[in-house]
């Protein structure tokens, strides 16, 4: 499963806004955000689209670990709670799988495990592989 590291390293956006991966196995994924000020929206909390990227980027790895390329096909987010500071984890777990459909549950969480968000996401499975 190498191949999920360059696929991670790959990912523009995800490294431009800070995310890291921290760990992975088939059909699971858990990342990181440092928060930082560029994080934060006009209110002081962390902007949803920071939190969404983060549980996005780690569905998208636990969603790909399988070889095939998968792409989202719907996602869906509810924020739970405000954040300003410390550290944010997303941990993807695999729910369903089949030849070209794949469901995960997404929990955003604090260093306190408190539970800042969830989301779900459906990833299509494409035939092509990573080489």
């Amino acid at each position: 499963m190498d191949f999920i590291n360059e696929f991670s390293k790959k990912d523009k956006f995800a490294n431009q806004i800070g995310l890291e991966l921290l760990e992975y196995s088939k059909g699971y994924a858990k990342a990181k955000l440092k928060i930082a000020k560029t994080h934060l929206n006009a209110v002081n909390t962390v902007h949803g689209g920071a939190i969404f990227s983060l549980a996005d980027f780690a569905f998208a790895v636990a969603a790909n670990t399988h070889g095939n390329i998968s792409v989202a096909l719907n996602v869906n987010i509810s924020y739970l709670k405000a954040i300003s500071e410390g550290s944010l984890f997303a941990e993807a777990k695999e729910v369903s799988i089949n030849p070209k459909i794949a469901t995960y549950n997404v929990r955003v969480f604090n260093e306190d495990n408190e539970l800042i968000a969830i989301f779900q996401g459906m990833a299509y499975r494409k035939r092509n592989l990573f080489e």
